[in-house]
């Protein structure tokens, strides 16, 4: 992994609105989300109060990931307010043998991530295969960009479910594609609810989505950024950036396929 220095960015909003460490089990990620919402209403006076964070010069980070092959930034300060993000990586970057499932099946996998706790945000990167009940055809310049994102979202879940019942979890509010240096790029927004039990049904209780999706040597490669839905307004705008900045990468030396060694966990 490499990690570069910050600079300042005006990297484009997305058009929505038109090294290997232990294997995480599903258990603990679904603990990890239980936190966030907690800290959540205790927190949440910690976010800069007025204004909208897209208008604002803000101070992005480049992380590379050359066992995978991919990169993006994110945020890490907002010079004008004073305001310090306080990521943590949870996750290191590691290779698909090694990552954190994020369904009993193990398709879809963790291979990074960073939180930030304080403020209540997520990073993620996750690769799997296609699922073919959505994305039937090899060809990936017919695919809609509604079945991929429901071919990913059908395999994240904690949860020992079925595939539709996954679906059911996620509600996708929009979805499209586009074409960067040759690269299908498919970008997506939807929301996940995030209750822990069927009486604590409160409205702050889901969280928001957007997410960026790209094809490699038949494995899906995926960057999700999000929020309490509630935090939205405030910090979509640059969870946007972050999905907008997200690459495959020319493979090096570095780089590990997901088809090598899959069931190897060292």
């Amino acid at each position: 992994m490499v990690v570069l220095s910050p600079s300042l960015l005006s990297l484009p909003t997305l058009p929505f609105f038109s090294v290997a460490s232990k294997p995480t089990s599903p258990n603990v990620l679904w603990r990890r989300d239980l936190l966030l919402l907690a800290l959540s209403s205790s927190l949440s006076t910690h976010f800069p109060s007025s204004g909208c964070l897209a208008a604002e010069d803000v101070r992005m980070t480049s992380l590379v990931d050359e066992i995978n092959a991919y990169t993006y930034s994110y945020p890490v300060e907002l010079p004008s307010k004073k305001f310090l993000f306080k990521w943590v990586e949870s996750r290191k970057p590691e290779r698909y043998s090694s990552a954190a499932p994020l369904s009993p099946d193990a398709r879809l996998r963790i291979v990074s991530e960073r939180v930030d706790i304080v403020d209540n945000l997520i990073i993620s990167v996750s690769i799997g295969p296609p699922n073919v009940q959505f994305l039937k055809s090899k060809d990936k310049k017919t695919w809609a960009a509604k079945d991929v994102a429901d071919s990913v979202l059908s395999d994240k879940s904690a949860l020992r479910v079925t595939s539709s019942q996954r679906m059911s979890e996620s509600s996708v509010l929009d979805a499209h594609a586009s074409e960067i240096d040759g690269e299908l790029y498919w970008y997506y927004e939807y929301l996940v609810r995030k209750s822990p039990t069927k009486s604590a049904q409160e409205a702050n209780l889901y969280r928001h989505y957007v997410a960026s999706t790209a094809e490699r040597e038949g494995y899906l490669y995926s960057l999700s950024a999000s929020t309490l839905s509630k935090e939205w307004t405030k910090m979509g705008p640059l969870l946007e950036q972050t999905v907008a900045s997200f690459r495959l990468l020319p493979p090096t030396d570095n780089y590990v396929p997901p088809y090598k060694d899959p069931w190897r966990f060292w």
